[in-house]
């Protein structure tokens, strides 16, 4: 629980109402009851506001809302998330190292690292304070994890592997797997040996199932900051800016290199060995077959301004009847010609 004006300092918002009213928790509109606060990023929703019996709302400062009391901020949606944090996402316990974990005792621990049952650590493996591994995680050798990361269950970082502070893998997520490396020798194939680690910058999160390859030579590099999906695939030797997102089922082939503040919708895929630049947002479904330049927005296959490929596709459902009126278009200009001919 907290109370508005406190509520309030957090975000940096200012207060229309009652400062010392008790707030208990964040809910949706819909759900909100007397002590919670709910939010409106869009002014869209604001008619819902009349039944909704949220006691405060975070607005932003020109939405004109039907409430008691507001919460005013520049940014609605991200004083919802600051806030959340901050009234119901429970700090995590400290337990040391419990019964049925496996650590290895060359291991380096901080002091108030968890690790839980299941887990498995490696030999020569570091490990900063404030880190949690839940059940099942397993760290190969000589890896190195920062302070205040979250492994969830189920995890595998394998052998060299760096991941930076307030690092988040969600359950199932893979990180340093061997990349897609074959040479062929006639019809058969020979493995080509994956010696390289994957390096994740500091506050980066992996989503579940997702699979960060290692490098064949060198670094698979995750800048800070950057978020992505599940069940997304990295290949070796990829390198991707900071504040980048990867939305779900995206695919990128070896050696991409991705500029800063990217953003690709779902199942967008990139050939290997191209280059994209800053601030370059690519909509569900692309692919990418060459070299991008920067600030862009992008959609199709292949790519091309987005604006230009929602008028292809609003298109695309009318084909049918343009192609039957230009088979009678082309008959009556036959009779035309014909005609002429005679004359």
């Amino acid at each position: 629980m907290a109370k508005l004006q406190q509520l309030a300092e957090l975000v940096g918002g200012q207060i229309q109402g009652d400062p010392d009213l008790d707030i208990q928790r964040l809910s949706s509109i819909e759900q909100a009851q007397e002590g919670d606060i709910t939010f409106v990023a869009n002014p869209k929703f604001l008619p819902r506001l009349k039944e909704c019996r949220a006691s405060a709302v975070i607005v932003a400062p020109a939405m004109k809302a039907n409430a008691q009391n507001l919460l005013i901020v520049a940014n609605p949606y991200l004083a919802f998330a600051k806030i959340l944090t901050f009234l119901q996402v429970p700090e995590r316990p400290v337990r040391g190292v419990m019964a049925g974990a496996l650590v290895a005792e060359s291991a380096v621990l901080a002091e108030d690292v968890t690790i839980y049952p299941g887990c498995i650590v490696g030999e020569d493996v570091e490990i900063g304070a404030g880190t949690t591994l839940l059940p099942g995680v397993i760290i190969y050798d000589g890896v190195r994890i920062g302070r205040d990361c979250l492994l969830h269950a189920a995890v595998v970082v394998r052998e060299g592997c760096r991941l930076g502070d307030r690092v988040i893998l969600q359950p199932a997520a893979v990180i340093g797997s061997d990349g897609f490396g074959f040479a062929p020798d006639g019809s058969s194939y020979f493995k080509i040996p994956q010696v390289g680690i994957v390096e994740l910058e500091d506050d980066v999160e992996i989503g579940s199932c997702s699979c960060i390859d290692r490098a064949a030579l060198g670094v698979t590099r995750i800048s800070r900051g950057t978020k992505i999906d599940n069940l997304v695939q990295i290949a070796h030797n990829v390198e991707i800016g900071e504040d980048t997102i990867l939305c779900a089922q995206v695919g990128l082939a070896g050696s991409t290199k991705l500029g800063r503040h990217c953003t690709f919708g779902g199942h967008v895929v990139a050939a290997g060995h191209v280059k994209v630049g800053d601030n370059v947002t690519i909509g569900g479904r692309g692919g990418i077959t060459g070299d991008v330049e920067g600030n862009q927005v992008l959609s199709g296959l292949p790519l091309q301004p987005h604006k230009d490929w929602l008028k292809m596709s609003s298109t695309l459902p009318k084909l049918p009847q343009m192609r039957k009126e230009i088979q009678q278009l082309k008959k009556q200009i036959e009779v035309l010609e014909a005609k002429l001919k005679e004359a």
